[in-house]
């Protein structure tokens, strides 16, 4: 027999139990969350909200289908499925969404039970879209032209299918903040504030004390009060307040236990805690109104989690009555504080460079993974020219268009994207994604050209019989068409087609085997061209390449470059034709020659009023001569590379992605190599194999004004397993007191002075990483009598870090995680037949000196160029009847007409039923050039021969509402110290309805939908 023995206090425990009357009495609670703005009370804003990455841990689909948990465990399409009943079971509950790539996945698959539910909550205000872009842009190593493009595609997304416009900035999670972000991502599209998470540790402990982390941004010195907007930093970061407020299921906060018949009832201490951490905040603002982000990164996929936690706050909170708080969004927090009717520390400029403590510069990814920078940049300037010959062509409903290569190139401006920051295999799936959209955009503009060159008008289109290739391998000197045997009277002819709206004079470069070859123009004329030997550095390239792209080895290769000028028509194209050369001069072959390191010799390059010298002595550059601008500089140029810091025990900060932290600074020798000059009537050259991993040429170009610098870095050693950070360093004589210029996202170029903050005083902990900027267009000095201006097809990291300097950070190869999630080493490596090795980045900057005043003038017009370098595409034919039967020549805008010299087309998409999206951007600032720097006039007409404009509206940026409704809508701000006119620009007014002139001021951007009548469209060549 088993005795049981009962302890007393077991026995009085089981008793309790046994009479509680929760075990016999049902319970339901009924929280009051109708609570809304107190205006005697200290006011909470809860704001619901998930923060969900378009890739950076897992893929975009990965993140949204919810596969590959064992890195992450997150799936933004159970946040939106639990969201649903979550908003309904009480209509007070509210959310914010911000990321419509993943909105859009999700709408695609849902009843139209749930899209009327989710409309409707659309027209409560219990879901709003915030921000709105596509993806949540980075603001350091992106372009403007793609801020603008993806924002646009998310705001036609939501004003289309939900008829509302998002006006509130959500920069979250960017690694700093641009000055465009304020006023041009943020004013121009009508919104009413911007609120981000990170700003340097120093500034914001300083704006805590003086209570500013809430201002007024003014971003543009041209445009003004006209374009600013209210900004908010957040006390910390996106996350819940200290005091334990995360309510995800896997959350170690304390939830709100108010059973009083259950153990741990602890709603009073929760009471104390939340009323604790909002005095904490309201002691750091301004006004009786603070907001709490709650959420974080893939939250909310069982949202009920969440919001049962935050009724029980808002119910219990409330009910104790020493703060009041209740569910609102940032349109509702950003109306609380304009309604406070007080003026704002006024913020200039940007929130660049950013560190989140000492030792720790988030300058790194301004140039990590260098190479998928560029492909970004590259396939950026080609969507502009798809869409243009989309629009010239017809936007056909059945065959090739530009909506995948818009997505694809929407989703890399992410801020874990184009900045270089997610883990290599998303990194991959971003290249395979922009690939795939180029493969379709290819397709659009051969069938686009095919079309123009086969029709004397517009309205003629049909299915042209005309091949064009293009070659996306040019880089790498592979290129099919152009390297065809051109003997036996075939002919290569090369449509180039030019997406700026002004005439065009530059030169092609192309790889061709044939030595005895001419290239005539449109008009039959011989063109001078030259024939420039192929390096065997490039030819390697090429090899490797070439089976890594292709999967098979590629034979033969070409031995020459050919160059020949071109002359190229605005928003249009011309036609060359190149074969065997027949008792003409043919293509002029290069005078190549070396000159031996050490020998006490010179040699001079240069075409035209342009010349530069380099030393054999010194082993590179020594001198710059303008005899135009009479400028002689002495100049050099170096490379070295940063070792890597890679964390100790007491100090665990390393190198890494995000992170640019250097041990040591090491100048790479340029060894005994001899230096290879190349003689030719178009361009002169000079080729050094700086050491076994870095190969530079040095190209001056006829009719060019700049030295070109390209180079192949890479692959970086590794045998050391010490990281490696590769500079160049361009040096002259100019004293600069420590100031130089870079732009803001290649738009406006803010002042920038080493070891300095103008909005508080800089602790110097780094001082290079911690005076290292984003270079997107480029960085210039000035020294009161001249400038030094750089320009770069990328975005590069760079600084001053010695008056008359300027350095670029070219590649990066690092063998440590610096401890910012993304938990994988920086080490790009590629691989062909089984066999590895470092990335090898292939680049080019341009460098030029101008009178003091003058230099805006190239960093604009050539900065396009760049930007929007000319298009290539290759048909062969036999015979030479192609002028006969083909158009030769065309502009798609009046035959005597061009934009002016400061304006640049940045947008022209057909949106169909006889719309077009037209967006025009003046491209100087004000003061910049004495002659520019003025307001330009378009004449809209003359953009759209042969076609009757039957109605223009101007629009937002972003063109979901028009430009009048919006600027009703807005807030004004008050700043502290201004009276009511400071700060007001020079706008360029509404467009005349009469005679459709366009006037643009110095840094408007200014957008149109044209509504064409249904009229014959006749344009001939």
């Amino acid at each position: 027999m088993t005795t049981i023995i009962f302890q007393p206090y077991a026995l009085l425990a089981a008793l309790a139990l046994l009479l509680s009357p929760s075990l016999v009495e049902p319970r339901f609670m009924v929280y009051n969350t109708t609570a809304g703005i107190d205006p005697g009370k200290l006011n909470v804003h809860l704001v619901p909200h998930t923060h969900d990455d378009v890739g950076w841990l897992k893929t975009v689909d990965q993140y949204y289908v919810g596969s590959n948990n064992s890195i992450q465990g997150a799936c933004v399409a159970n946040v939106l499925d639990s969201l649903v009943p979550a908003l309904l079971a009480d209509k007070n509950r509210k959310f914010i969404y911000v990321e419509i790539a993943f909105f859009q996945r999700w709408w695609t698959e849902q009843s139209e039970t749930i899209k009327n539910t989710v409309k409707q909550f659309i027209r409560s205000g219990q879901l709003e879209f915030i921000n709105g872009g596509m993806c949540m842009h980075d603001e350091a190593a992106v372009h403007y032209i793609d801020m603008i493009d993806q924002t646009t595609l998310g705001h036609r997304f939501i004003v289309e299918e939900f008829g509302v416009t998002p006006r509130i900035g959500w920069q979250i999670d960017p690694f700093g903040h641009s000055a465009v972000q304020a006023y041009l991502l943020g004013a121009e599209l009508g919104f009413d504030s911007l609120y981000f998470g990170r700003i340097d540790y120093q500034d914001r402990a300083k704006r805590k004390d003086e209570k500013s982390l809430e201002v007024v941004w003014r971003g543009s010195k041209s445009l003004g009060s006209s374009a600013q907007i209210f900004a908010g930093a957040f006390p910390e970061n996106y996350e819940p307040p200290p005091g334990g407020f995360y309510y995800e299921v896997d959350s170690d906060s304390p939830v709100v236990q108010d059973d009083v018949n259950l153990f741990d009832y602890n709603v009073q201490e929760r009471v104390d805690a939340f009323v604790a951490a909002a005095i904490s905040q309201a002691n750091i603002t301004r006004t009786n109104h603070i907001m709490w982000t709650m959420g974080t990164d893939f939250q909310y996929q069982y949202a009920n989690s969440w919001f049962k936690q935050m009724d029980k706050l808002i119910h219990y909170v409330n009910k104790d009555g020493r703060v009041n708080t209740f569910y609102s969004t940032p349109s509702i927090y950003t109306d609380a504080k304009h309604a406070a009717a007080k003026a704002w520390p006024l913020k200039t400029e940007d929130y660049f460079p950013y560190a989140d403590r000492e030792n720790a510069y988030w300058t790194g990814y301004f140039t990590s993974r260098p190479a998928l920078k560029r492909y970004v940049r590259i396939l950026s300037g080609y969507y502009l020219a798809a869409r243009q010959l989309e629009f010239f062509q017809g936007r056909s409903d059945s065959g090739p268009k530009t909506d995948l290569l818009a997505d694809a190139l929407a989703i890399a401006q992410h801020h874990d994207a184009v900045s270089g920051t997610s883990k290599q295999h998303v990194a991959n799936d971003y290249a395979k994604r922009l690939a795939l959209g180029y493969a379709e955009a290819e397709a659009l503009v051969s069938s686009s050209l095919a079309s123009l060159l086969e029709s004397k008008s517009f309205s003629k289109k049909g299915n042209p019989s005309t091949k064009l290739e293009q070659c996306p391998l040019l880089n790498i000197s592979y290129c099919p068409p152009s390297e065809a045997d051109l003997s036996h009277g075939k002919t290569l002819t090369v449509v180039i087609y030019n997406p700026l709206g002004w005439k065009r004079q530059d030169l092609i470069q192309i790889p061709v085997k044939t030595e005895d070859i001419s290239v005539l123009d449109s008009e039959g004329k011989e063109v001078v061209s030259q024939l420039v030997p192929i390096p065997d550095a490039y030819l390697n390239l090429r090899s490797y390449h070439a089976k890594i792209f292709l999967g098979n080895t590629v034979n033969d290769a070409p031995k020459y470059w050919l160059v020949f000028s071109v002359s190229v028509p605005p928003l249009g194209f011309n036609t060359y034709f190149i074969s065997a050369a027949k008792g003409g001069a043919g293509s002029a072959k290069s005078r190549v020659s070396t000159i031996q390191r050490g020998e006490k010799s010179s040699v001079d390059i240069g075409q035209g009023s342009l010349a530069v010298t380099f030393s054999s002595e010194a082993g590179g550059i020594t001198h710059y001569d303008n005899k135009k601008s009479t400028l002689m500089e002495p100049v050099q140029q170096s490379y070295s590379f940063y070792t890597s810091f890679n964390g100790t025990e007491k100090d665990t900060q390393a190198s890494g992605a995000y992170i640019f932290r250097p041990n040591n600074s090491y100048v790479i020798s340029q060894g005994q190599a001899p230096l290879t000059v190349v003689h030719g009537p178009l361009v002169e050259e000079v080729h050094q194999r700086i050491n076994p991993w870095i190969y530079q040429i040095t190209r001056l170009g006829k009719g060019k004004e700049h030295v070109e610098v390209e180079f192949l870095v890479g692959p970086i050693p590794d045998s050391d397993h010490v990281g490696k950070e590769v500079v160049t360093q361009i040096s002259t004589s100019m004293q600069t007191n420590k100031t130089f210029y870079t732009d803001a996202s290649g738009r406006d170029f803010l002042k920038r002075v080493r070891d300095y903050r103008a909005d508080w005083d800089l602790k110097v902990d780094q001082p290079a990483a911690g005076n290292y900027y984003p270079i997107n267009l480029g960085i210039f000095l000035e020294d009161g009598k001249k400038e030094f201006s750089v320009l770069v097809d990328r975005s590069f990291g760079g600084s001053s870090l010695r008056d008359g300097q300027v350095e670029l950070m070219l590649h990066r190869r690092l063998f440590h995680d610096d401890g910012r999630g993304v938990d994988e080493a920086l080490n790009e490596t590629t691989c062909a037949e089984k066999k590895c090795q470092g990335l090898i980045v292939q680049g080019k900057y341009y460098f030029r000196f101008d009178r003091l005043g003058e230099g805006a003038r190239w960093r604009r017009s050539f900065g396009q160029e760049i930007y929007s370098p000319l298009l290539l595409a290759f048909a062969e034919q036999d015979g030479d009847h192609w002028s006969s039967t083909r158009r030769t020549t065309f502009s798609g805008i009046d035959a005597s007409y061009a934009l002016p010299d400061n304006v640049a087309i940045l947008t022209l998409q057909d949106l169909g039923d006889k719309k077009v999206l037209l967006r025009l951007a003046h491209l100087y600032e004000i003061g910049e050039d004495k002659d520019l720097s003025q307001i330009a006039s378009i004449e809209l007409r003359k953009l759209f021969p042969g076609k009757q404009i039957g109605k223009v509206s101007e629009m937002s940026l972003s063109a979901n509402q028009e430009r009048s409704e919006m600027e009703k809508k807005r807030l004004v701000w008050q700043v502290e110290g201004e009276k009511g006119e400071d700060g007001k620009a020079l706008r360029g007014g509404p467009i005349d309805p009469n005679n459709l002139v366009v006037n643009i001021a110095p840094m408007e951007i200014r957008t149109f939908v044209v509504q064409f009548k249904e009229s014959p469209e006749i344009l001939d060549a």
